[in-house]
């Protein structure tokens, strides 16, 4: 037998690791229980949309949230018409509910004292005038509990006893609606990923391009173990998986951008600068751009990482991240846009796309899979210094500091011309600090720093940050905020950011180009990336059923996939990566499932990156389950291949 050649060091190591796959996948279990009680509370199915940012809030308050306006508007943007349920799970994810000792660290602030209370007119005074401002009536309706309050006071520790009391007998009585209701216990849970896509419809009379009936049902490497079953699998119905294997492409049609100059010269060329920044959650955000033909033209349109010159020793890490740009044709509104294509072009760090394009109006959206850009725990030697004192006292920024706001100038400098125009300066603002600077702000900006043409110069710049420095008498604490959030670390490495460039290159006309705005992808990106993989990719039919097709893409060293359901039904596809090589994922993830709505479409496989080093492989494991839409039975059983 196998396992009497194995050390018992071997052994304990195995059954440790064999334990905490077994407690994570309980937690896990647990975490989308409580998301699909919370759900079910205010839906009727898991394939219901949230259409409001009224249900939005309705929704995460069931699952024990207490989502601020600012909160619901970070998820809900202009551009939301809808979220699905695999989007709500990722929400909670990010959105950790509060814990007794934070809950009590925020009102001690508030009691410089320490005792335990804070007077009602106190109380009144900040809640109706700091944050999601509430009225007078509504801090009255706290003020009256007498639970918490007593002589004009708010003991502020029973009030926390309360509200985490309260949260939990919430979040219980939604669990206890779902195993008390048949039908909604029968309903599956979506997408267990990080990130997720939401359904698109399948254009009812798009073909399937290349569907291949071959299928492989042996594991790799001979290998013939049966893997895990999912929960829905648990009655003992028969099931079976192949897999899919998929390598970097080897083809030259996607890895060549070829952009000769001697035809190009007389274009007429316009660029702009950006940048991807990953949140604190792992989720990413950038510019998005709004472009305008006057005139129907050919055009090139490029996008790279930006390099800026560093100091002898250091590196631009940022230039190994993978970037793409997917070009959309607005038509009557902005929400109804149509893919036009994407760079699939490459040449080293570039991708571009040449074609030609009609007169009209065209988003720019940045794309990259995360794969090179995500949170990385280093251990770092020291915290940089950034300020320091003369010999009379006058704080002065540091030369590391200083070499650091010009990279970031240089990053925020969208158009390039050395300045910062009042649009520009207001990413930067909305980036670090939330907000945006009017024009009042911006005339007293103009009276203290230097500007040219009503643009803030470099020196400007640094001397903005000098002064708030000085308003915290030389304390760093709001100049780490805002190098934080623009993706440093504390020895001033750009680790979680990567700038980048768009150029475009039009033959028969002067194209304009516009960052309109700093946010995730959302569901426009979604869609756009899921009907390019539709468009370009190959197309493999599921054993046993032509209903359900994985569209797998292949572009040098990036891979990403599809799943397609013209069925009635709904399916939940269950994807085990686990034996892949050389490759990272976006999502973090080796194991995850995705439920696909019927006649829809969604990303299945997490965007990969195949180190080009090295030959490497994606080998996916696939478990796919019906589900009638109507009567909530599990159906047959298909194979993946």
């Amino acid at each position: 037998m196998r396992m009497a050649s194995i050390p018992g060091n071997q052994k304990a190591t195995h059954s440790e690791n064999s334990q905490g796959k077994k407690s994570q996948h309980a937690e896990e279990a647990i975490f989308y229980m409580n998301c699909r009680a919370a759900y079910l509370s205010v839906l009727k199915s898991s394939l219901e949309n949230i259409k409001s940012k009224e249900q939005l809030s309705l929704v995460l308050q069931q699952a024990g949230r207490n989502p601020s306006q600012k909160t619901i508007n970070k998820y809900w943007t202009s551009q939301t018409t809808s979220l699905n349920f695999d989007d709500f799970c990722a929400i909670l994810k990010k959105e950790k509910p509060a814990t007794k000792n934070e809950l009590l660290e925020a009102f001690g602030k508030i009691d410089t004292d320490k005792a335990g209370y804070i007077f009602h007119d106190e109380l009144y005074k900040i809640l109706t005038t700091r944050g999601d401002k509430m009225t007078w009536e509504e801090v009255t309706t706290i003020t009256k509990q007498a639970d918490f309050n007593c002589s004009g006071k708010l003991d502020y520790n029973k009030f926390c006893e309360l509200y985490l009391s309260t949260r939990e007998q919430c979040c219980k009585a939604a669990r206890d609606r779902l195993e008390v209701d048949p039908r909604l216990r029968q309903q599956q849970f979506g997408n267990q990923t990080e990130n997720s896509s939401e359904g698109i419809p399948v254009p009812v009379s798009k073909a399937s391009p290349r569907i291949s009936r071959k299928s492989d049902h042996k594991l790799a490497n001979g290998d013939s173990r049966a893997p895990s079953r999912p929960s829905s699998a648990q009655s003992g119905k028969a099931s079976s998986s192949t897999t899919v294997t998929v390598g970097a492409s080897s083809s030259s049609r996607n890895t060549k951008l070829i952009i000769e100059p001697d035809t190009m010269k007389e274009w007429q060329h316009v660029q702009s600068k950006g940048c991807f920044y990953l949140e604190e959650d792992g989720e990413i955000i950038s510019h998005k751009y709004r472009l305008h033909l006057p005139q129907r033209s050919a055009v090139c349109i490029t996008i790279k990482p930006l390099n800026i010159p560093q100091a002898e020793g250091k590196s631009c890490s940022w230039l190994s991240v993978d970037t793409a740009l997917f070009i959309l044709k607005e038509n009557e509104t902005q929400e109804n846009l149509q893919l036009v294509s994407f760079t699939e072009l490459q040449h080293k760090e570039m991708f571009g796309w040449r074609g030609e394009l009609g007169s009209g109006v065209y988003w720019l959206l940045p794309f990259t899979t995360g794969c090179r850009l995500r949170k990385v725990k280093t251990q770092i030697p020291g915290e940089a210094k950034l300020v320091w004192r003369d010999e009379d006292g006058e704080l002065a920024l540091t030369k590391e500091f200083r070499a650091a706001l010009l990279d970031i100038f240089e990053t925020i400098d969208l158009d390039g011309n050395g300045l910062l125009s009042l649009e520009e300066y207001n990413f930067f603002e909305l980036r670090t600090s939330g907000e945006k600077c009017d024009q009042e702000a911006w005339a007293v900006c103009k009276e203290n720093f230097e500007m040219k043409k009503n643009e803030l110069t470099r020196q400007g710049f640094m001397d903005l940050n000098l002064m708030e420095a000085n308003d915290r008498d030389g304390d760093p604490w709001d100049l780490w905020v805002t190098l934080l959030s623009l993706g440093y670390n504390k020895a001033l490495e750009m680790t979680e950011a990567c700038p980048f460039v768009i150029d475009i290159c039009a033959e028969r006309c002067k194209a304009r180009m516009k960052a309109v705005s700093l946010e995730a992808g959302g569901s426009q990106l979604s869609r756009a990336v899921c009907r390019s993989v539709v468009n370009k990719g190959e197309a493999k039919v599921l054993d046993g059923s032509e209903n359900i097709i994985i569209h797998t893409y292949k572009s040098g060293s990036r891979i990403s996939s599809v799943i397609e359901n013209k069925s009635e039904n709904k399916v939940i596809i269950h994807v085990n990566n686990e034996k892949s090589k050389n490759c990272l994922n976006s999502r973090g993830l080796t194991v995850f499932a995705v439920e696909v709505a019927p006649k829809s479409m969604m990303q299945g496989h997490p965007s990969y990156f195949i180190f080009p080093s090295f030959p490497g492989w994606i080998h996916s494991n696939l478990l796919s389950t019906e589900q009638s839409h109507d009567t909530g039975k599990a159906g047959p059983y298909l194979n993946c291949c």
